[in-house]
């Protein structure tokens, strides 16, 4: 005697929880919609063309991972504030570094989820020349503040697109050499 088939849902039904799709997925989760959220901030490179190796200054944020990643400083754009007034106050207030503003080299754009929010955030960064100040790490949103040599730069930034911006200085600065 031959079994018998196990009853099969009607063509179209979506498969119950823990069930296989026809397809072989997992039967996903209802979506939850997140609230969108857009974010403008500012910062940059700032550097220093007065030693004998010209420099600039990068922040390093410890990572989930305990990694410490390197970047460009940047921060929220206040009330009030322009862009450029932004990224000057926050070169400043993450490394201690005062500048004023070269150059604008771009704008950086991405999403990413905190605290159930969908963020849209928007960063316009700038080349800056340093005017004063001493490197310090007193922000409590930066555990580390370094110079590096601007040909080494590149191989500390962790963000690839902080990369580009990097390569587009290093243009206008030869230019203006």
């Amino acid at each position: 005697m031959s079994p018998t088939p196990e009853p099969r849902p009607p063509q179209g039904a979506a498969p119950g929880p823990g069930e296989r799709s026809s397809r072989g997925n997992r039967r996903r989760r209802p979506r939850r919609w997140l609230r969108q959220v857009d974010e403008f901030s500012a910062g940059g490179l700032v550097v220093d063309l007065a030693g004998t190796v010209p420099r600039g200054a990068l922040i390093g944020r410890t990572d989930r991972q305990g990694r410490l990643l390197w970047s460009l400083p940047k921060g929220h754009i206040e009330a009030g504030e322009t862009a450029e007034q932004a990224a000057v106050r926050e070169v400043e207030e993450e490394t201690g570094i005062a500048g004023e503003i070269v150059a604008e080299l771009g704008t950086i754009d991405f999403w990413f989820v905190a605290e159930g929010r969908r963020i849209h955030k928007t960063v316009r960064h700038y080349l800056l020349r340093r005017t004063g100040g001493e490197l310090s790490d007193s922000d409590v949103e930066v555990d580390e503040v370094a110079w590096v040599p601007l040909d080494e730069i590149r191989g500390q930034l962790a963000y690839p697109d902080e990369r580009g911006l990097v390569d587009t200085a290093g243009r206008l600065l030869a230019d203006t050499a």
